[in-house]
């Protein structure tokens, strides 16, 4: 009778769905990755995030059969030397972001404006991308570089919003002007509630737990009081850093990414 109450409970127990510890522990489903892979081998996201250069229109479909949104990655306030639109909007190029080594736009340029409007196009037209993630508008905050030319980036949102209706616009950053760009956008990405990346010292860390909570709340008010879904985007690449991590950011019960700071490599998923 032992031996039987044994077999009975093993089988219980097989029947149940395996997961890995990093599923169990590691539940994110979002990616963020600015460097070339292989897109058979991403699958089960709600979010990923790509630079559409380099990725062919095969590709990208095969990324949206299994994941379910698919994002081409594009700057409304910077522009990097190797950046696709650097060769036609570098005459119009406002002052440098040392930090980034990048170039501030001027999105009331007519070259520069139509060069985003073209790159809008190749990727929610021709590459069939399900929408794209808008980086740098914080840029057109009151305390960003170019907060004297925000109505032009809202002019610039509808004109995309009615342009394409069914594409999907995701929101870096810029909360001080959500209240302006929610009517355009669909998702608010947010990058380090939890981390705090030293520049300096090159150095990952973890904020304070103020900081945290104060960071959480914020998102709390904009997300009830327009809507939006909130995306996280943490900075992390040692196991015990990312534990905590993670421990932080599920409490909050947004998706969430964590990854290496330039973005440039899938990160492994903790075993």
């Amino acid at each position: 009778m032992q031996h039987i109450k044994i077999i009975i409970i093993l089988m219980i127990f097989w029947s149940f769905p395996k997961q890995s510890n990093a599923q169990n522990e590691d539940q994110q489903k979002v990616l963020f990755c600015y460097g070339d892979f292989y897109p058979e081998q991403i699958k089960d996201y709600t979010y990923v995030i790509v630079e559409s250069l380099h990725f062919s229109k095969k590709d990208i479909a095969i990324l949206k059969e299994s994941n379910t949104y698919v994002f081409a990655y594009i700057s409304m306030g910077e522009v990097n030397k190797n950046g696709i639109l650097f060769p036609e909007i570098e005459p119009h190029v406002l002052d440098k972001n040392e930090l980034w080594d990048s170039y501030i736009l001027d999105i009331e340029n007519e070259e520069t404006n139509a060069a985003l409007q073209k790159e809008f196009e190749y990727n929610l037209k021709e590459q069939d991308f399900d929408g794209m993630f808008l980086d740098n508008i914080d840029n057109y905050t009151i305390h960003g570089p170019t907060s004297h030319k925000k109505e032009m980036l809202l002019d610039f949102l509808k004109n995309i919003k009615d342009t394409y209706p069914n594409k999907k616009l995701m929101q870096n950053a810029g909360l001080l002007i959500t209240e302006d760009t929610y009517p355009y956008i669909d998702f608010i990405g947010i990058e380090s509630i939890a981390t705090n990346y030293d520049f300096d010292k090159k150095e990952y860390k973890l904020r304070t737990k103020n900081e945290f909570h104060e960071k959480v709340n914020e998102l709390q008010t904009i997300t009830k009081k327009f809507d939006i879904p909130i995306i996280l985007i943490e900075y992390a690449i040692t196991k015990p850093l990312r534990q905590k991590v993670i421990k932080r950011v599920k409490s909050t019960g947004w998706p969430f990414f964590i990854g290496n700071i330039d973005l440039q490599n899938i990160p492994k998923k903790i075993e």
